[in-house]
């Protein structure tokens, strides 16, 4: 596989939902860590997608927006 995106993650399909349009994949990585993607149901019909297979999470996103709480008590960052 060789494609343009640098975060590629290996892992297991730990659940597959397939709904009528669109399939929610869940993969888990080792160490645990699981990474959800919603893809269209044709896809991940089409890459045979099945539970306990190996796969791999591709992440390609021109963002990624980091926050902190801003520690106001007042404020539904989560500040206590």
């Amino acid at each position: 596989m060789k494609i343009s995106a640098r975060n590629q993650f290996k892992g297991k399909i730990k659940s597959l939902v397939k709904g009528p349009v669109n399939a929610e994949v869940v993969i888990e990585l080792p160490g645990g860590v699981q990474v959800t993607a919603v893809i269209t149901a044709a896809s991940a019909q089409s890459l045979g997608l099945k539970k306990g297979k190996e796969a791999f999470a591709v992440v390609k996103a021109s963002d990624v927006m980091i926050g902190l709480c801003c520690g106001n008590a007042n404020c539904d960052c989560g500040s206590t």
